[in-house]
Order: structure tokens, then C-alpha cells, then sequence
């Protein structure tokens, strides 16, 4: 045999090998790395080079090197799902770096990292002041994870006294043009529905390359010709429609709050809307 083609016949096997072990070790070996998930890595590419080229062995002690040291990850990956001493000792444990606004300088030279590095790390996550760090952990992983203090946190509904109803995730219903029947049915739709909000922004179907339903059943489109407008008077009547919905979820939020604060709150904005439609319903339905 020409050593080409058994270069060639090496290589497709070492491909088909190694993805089939990948899929086995699962999706840790895709994302942020252990230690030893790191080390396996860097093992099983030089074993599947050595695979393919090294024409004076036998290539299928390459595979057997291959399958053991894949025996060894699964092994060691079952002895961390099952032992908190066994992941200590296998991976590094996290590290707290900066705790109530100080810097932990003896965790810094254990992880060997500079002030610089670590004040990096803060401007990544959108943070400028040291002062505003609860905790900055470094996970075993290598990731520097980071807490801002209460004061300094994003008010969210909660923090309102206010619950929010929960969320569906955001579906594509059309991809390439070509309409998804399944995720519309998680939402609840069916093809005629989409047919006739793409009517409404004056869209048919062979025109859309991608379109997507939110948690509240708004249909975000994309057309394969980015010059296409819409037309005014469409845009008017999506606009009514959804303030209409507004008013809708307004009243539904104040039906399912406990908090009379919220209910208030949500009952006096619902009136606010149903005022301004009451003012522009001549103009959105010319």
C-alpha cells in the first residue's frame, strides 16, 4: 500500500476514533478545563497525530493508548462526581483573592498573579473600583469569578417587592426560510398565527430568513433582503397591537402580585396606557 493512502486511511480513523471517544468524555472536555481534563486533552491530540503519521508502528497501539487513557478520564471524572476529598485533590481548589474590598495578597503570590492581572480581571466584569468587590475567587478551573457588594448590585423586581411571572425561553420559528413547527407549538401558535402576524408587517414567508417568538409572543423578523421596509401603516398597527399588550400584561401582573405596593403600581400604569391609546387610536388606525 502507497504510504499516502495509508497516511490517508490513518488519519480518517484517527478522526472517527477520536470523535467518538470525545462524545464519551462528555461536554466538560469542550468547555473550561481542569487540570487533568487539560493534560487529557493534550495526551489524546498527540496520541491521534501519533495515529496518523508514525508509519513504522502498528497503529493499533495507538488506539489502545488511546482507549486507556480514556478509560482513565471517565474513571477519575465517576471518583470527583462521588468524592468532595477526591476533587480536592485531583483539581486546585478555588481561591479567594479579594475579600470585603481588600486584597488577600498571600492567595496572590500563592496563585502567582499580579495586582495588575487581577485588576484586569475587574475591568472584564465591568468594575473599575476595588472598593465595590465583595469576593473575587479564582475557581480550579482558572476562572476568576467576582461578587459586587449589595449596594453596588443591579435592582432587579425582587428587590421591588414585585413578582414577575415566569418566562418562556425565546423560540426560532423560521430558520432559512423555512417555518419550525415544533418550536411553535411551545409557544402555543400554530403556522396560520405566523402566517398572519407576517401579513400584518406586510412579510411573506419566502421573504423571511429568520424569525423569532419572545416569552410575550412578540415576533422579531429578519428578511433576506435587508432593504425591504416595512410599511408606515403597518408599523402603526404593530405599534397599537402592542401597546394593547402592555395594558394586558400590566393588568395580568397586578391579578397575580400579593404586594398591594405593586398592584397599585401595576393597576395606575395599566390606566396610564389605556389613557394614551384613547389619544393616539385615531392616529395609529389612519
Amino acid at each position: 500500500m502507497p504510504q499516502w493512502l495509508e497516511i490517508v486511511l490513518r488519519t480518517l480513523c484517527a478522526v472517527i476514533v477520536l470523535f467518538l471517544m470525545t462524545k464519551l468524555l462528555g461536554k466538560r472536555q469542550v468547555t473550561q478545563l481542569s487540570f487533568f481534563e487539560y493534560l487529557t486533552g493534550i495526551t489524546i491530540g498527540s496520541l491521534a497525530a501519533y495515529i496518523s503519521m508514525d508509519l513504522n508502528t502498528n497503529w493499533y497501539l495507538g488506539l489502545i493508548a488511546l482507549g486507556v487513557w480514556v478509560l482513565c478520564s471517565l474513571a477519575i471524572e465517576f471518583l470527583q462526581i462521588k468524592s468532595k476529598k477526591a476533587r480536592d485533590f485531583i483539581d486546585f481548589k478555588p481561591t479567594v483573592l479579594i475579600q470585603g474590598g481588600k486584597i488577600l495578597e498571600e492567595n496572590m503570590k500563592k496563585e502567582r498573579l499580579s495586582t495588575d492581572e487581577i485588576m484586569q480581571q475587574l475591568r472584564k466584569k465591568d468594575i473599575f473600583q476595588l472598593a465595590d468587590v465583595e469576593f473575587a475567587i479564582m475557581e480550579s478551573s482558572g476562572e476568576i469569578n467576582i461578587l459586587q457588594k449589595r449596594e453596588n448590585l443591579p435592582l432587579t423586581p425582587k428587590h421591588l417587592g414585585i413578582t414577575m411571572a415566569p418566562e418562556k425561553p425565546p423560540q426560532v420559528v423560521v430558520m432559512d426560510g423555512n417555518i419550525m413547527d415544533e418550536p411553535l407549538r411551545v409557544m402555543g401558535f400554530g403556522q396560520n398565527w405566523l402566517l398572519d402576524e407576517l401579513d400584518k408587517i406586510g412579510a411573506k414567508l419566502k421573504d423571511v430568513y429568520f424569525a423569532q417568538v419572545d416569552t410575550y409572543g412578540t415576533l422579531t423578523v429578519d428578511l433576506y433582503d435587508d432593504q425591504i421596509q416595512v410599511p408606515q401603516n403597518e408599523e402603526r398597527k404593530l405599534l397599537y397591537a402592542n401597546l394593547k399588550k402592555c395594558q394586558a400584561d400590566l393588568e395580568l401582573f397586578s391579578l397575580s402580585t400579593k404586594s398591594k405596593k405593586a398592584k397599585k403600581m401595576y393597576e395606575e400604569s395599566s390606566k396610564q396606557i389605556e389613557q394614551i391609546l384613547a389619544q393616539v387610536t385615531p392616529i395609529l388606525n389612519t
